[in-house]
């Protein structure tokens, strides 16, 4: 179960609003401190993915941002509405990566790679996955339990 969920519109000014409650999450939830930058900088990535695979295949619903404290772990998904087929998830179907429409930033594959390249390299444990609800960036950080002060 999600400890905080987002959901917001795909507006590339959002993306900032996700990032700073990713930071804020993950910290509360344990993650080292040093770490913080690449979780904002993953979630950014991931989110700036989502916005523009939504803006490229003219989907409507949400991105969703999932923040997860777990006991030794701390995971974020971010989901964008774009199923394997292309097709907005529970919708019709809005074109293919590759049939993007021209003039948009996101409408390279290069584009697309490059972002999971950057997430890739700031997150040890990633995972993406596609299918009938959309695709799904997951990422994961180790956590460490708070000292009880005597």
């Amino acid at each position: 179960m999600a400890t905080v969920e987002l959901r917001f519109s795909a507006q590339p000014e959002h993306v900032r609003t996700a990032r700073l409650v990713a930071a804020a999450v993950a910290r509360r939830a344990g993650v080292d401190e040093a770490v913080l930058d690449e979780v904002r900088l993953a979630v950014g990535e991931a989110c700036s993915r989502a916005v523009g695979l939504h803006r490229s295949h003219g989907i409507t619903a949400p991105v969703r941002v999932a923040l997860t404290e777990e006991e030794k772990i701390f995971s974020i998904e971010v989901g964008d509405g774009v199923t394997a087929a292309g097709s907005e998830a529970g919708g019709e179907p809005s074109g293919t990566r590759e049939g993007a429409p021209s003039g948009d930033p996101y409408d390279s594959d290069d584009e697309d790679e490059m972002g999971l390249a950057v997430i890739s390299g700031l997150v040890d444990d990633v995972e993406v996955t596609s299918g009938d609800d959309g695709g799904v960036i997951r990422m994961s950080w180790p956590t460490t339990p708070a000292v009880a002060t005597p």
